[in-house]
């Protein structure tokens, strides 16, 4: 299967320009996607383009992952209907970084010929001047052809700087310079960068003084665009936001376990789309899982196999196989066991808007009994009174660390902090978080 099938029957293929099935089927090519540094990580929203290059690379063609450091200062309009905020150098510094640490962890820098390669525009634009740039590009587009692109028309209206005006030509010139000196022939994108993409076809195309005709008249290309559609939620929005943002691929601003959980949350109406172009299962492996799924919906079949496969190659095996543990203790199936192996971000992610109460370690090591601490030492937090935590002790209601203890007279020398500084209280069906500091 080619890369042109492969695409299809995921659903991942939106438009392309005449001739590029017939380029990929003659020859190993060079392909590059664009990713601006806007935030020092990507998020999965940035995923589906990402797919694309490694698919791309799975297909024997060379795949370049381009960071814009220098288009990132200026901000792609498009599908945003408000002027971006600049960033500072330093930032914008520190994002690039961590977007190439990102996407190391889906393409093959070390594959011999198709090797993927990581650029830079900043590279060619931090030397050329302003005059330069007219000479380069500018004078080769006219105001009628970039005023008819949906990024520019969808925002006059409410109006658009010359800054991001000319956002086009950069990405347009990004294209006509890897042309001419990585041989790349074809740019991808997501389907709103469609316009910005041919933006560099016909730079190429004017800038080669190529007149588009061959002998007997019919338009020839000799650069190419691909797109893919954007994954939506149902409602027609950008998928790729839970209820607290972005969900982004480091783990620092989304813990691994909160990454999990959304993928398993997914609705069954969406996962058809989602299983084919965030994971790497074969067809066959898909339709397999959705028989069984349809068969079990409630045992959420699809959702795990994509939580899954997604999760393992953003986060690796160990954090996938901490998220599964951590879901365990939302169900009711936790050990004290599954609690200890869970590291402090997990554990307060899982645990993230159950009530908590602060106290000294002081106040914990004069606690007489485990009855004092529910009661008397956090305040009343938990139990208002001595009185009404011995009933809940008698009614066979508490629990520290998922495990049930009756006895009030426990001594809290013989709980187990977690993270050496949490217990779980459990009041019946609720919990609560001591924090001893």
């Amino acid at each position: 299967m080619n890369f042109i099938e492969e695409l299809e029957w995921r659903g991942m293929l939106h438009q392309t320009m005449p001739g590029t099935a017939e380029q990929l089927e003659k020859e190993m090519t060079s392909a590059y996607i664009g990713f601006d540094p806007t935030a020092k990580s990507l998020h999965i929203g940035n995923l589906a383009t990402i797919m694309l290059l490694v698919h791309f690379q799975r297909a024997g063609h060379k795949p370049y992952a381009l960071v814009g450091g220098a288009t990132g200062m200026v901000g792609d309009p498009s599908g945003k209907s408000a002027e971006r905020q600049f960033l500072d150098e330093n930032v914008l510094r520190e994002n690039q970084e961590g977007i190439k640490a990102q996407l190391s962890r889906f393409l093959d820098f070390e594959s011999g010929d198709n090797a993927a390669v990581m650029v830079n525009n900043y590279d060619w634009f931090k030397e050329m001047g302003f005059l330069q740039f007219l000479r380069e590009v500018g004078k080769y587009l006219t105001i009628n052809y970039m005023s008819s692109k949906d990024s520019v028309k969808n925002r006059i209206t409410t109006g658009i700087s010359y800054t991001e005006f000319t956002y086009q030509l950069l990405q347009g010139y990004d294209f006509y310079h890897l042309y001419k000196n990585h041989g790349i022939r074809l740019q991808m994108g997501g389907s709103d960068q469609w316009g910005n993409i041919t933006t560099g076809t016909e730079l190429i195309r004017r800038k080669e003084a190529n007149d588009g005709s061959d002998a007997e008249g019919e338009v020839t290309y000799s650069a190419y665009a691909l797109t893919t559609p954007l994954v939506t939620k149902p409602d027609g929005t950008k998928f790729g936001k839970s209820e607290a943002g972005n969900v982004w691929l480091d783990p620092e601003m989304t813990s691994p376990y909160q990454f999990y959980q959304f993928w398993i949350n997914q609705s069954d109406e969406v996962c058809e789309r989602l299983i084919r172009v965030f994971t790497l299962l074969s067809k066959e492996e898909i339709e397999r899982l959705e028989a069984e799924h349809a068969e079990a919906p409630h045992k959420r079949i699809v959702q795990q196999a994509i939580a899954k496969d997604v999760t393992i190659r953003v986060h690796g095996e160990e954090q996938y196989d901490l998220a599964v543990k951590a879901s365990q203790v939302l169900f009711g199936k936790a050990t004290l066991e599954t609690l200890q192996s869970l590291d402090e971000k997990t554990f307060t992610s899982v645990f993230d808007g159950v009530p908590s109460t602060e106290i000294s370690k002081a106040d914990f090591d004069a606690c007489e009994s485990l009855l004092d601490l529910v009661s008397v030492t956090t305040n009343g937090e938990i139990y208002a009174s001595k009185g009404e935590a011995r009933r809940a002790f008698k009614g066979n209601a508490v629990s520290v660390n998922k495990t049930k203890i009756q006895d009030e007279k426990t001594p809290v020398t013989e709980l187990t902090l977690l993270n050496e500084k949490y217990l779980l209280i459990g009041k019946g069906k609720k919990n609560h978080i001591v924090k001893v500091l």
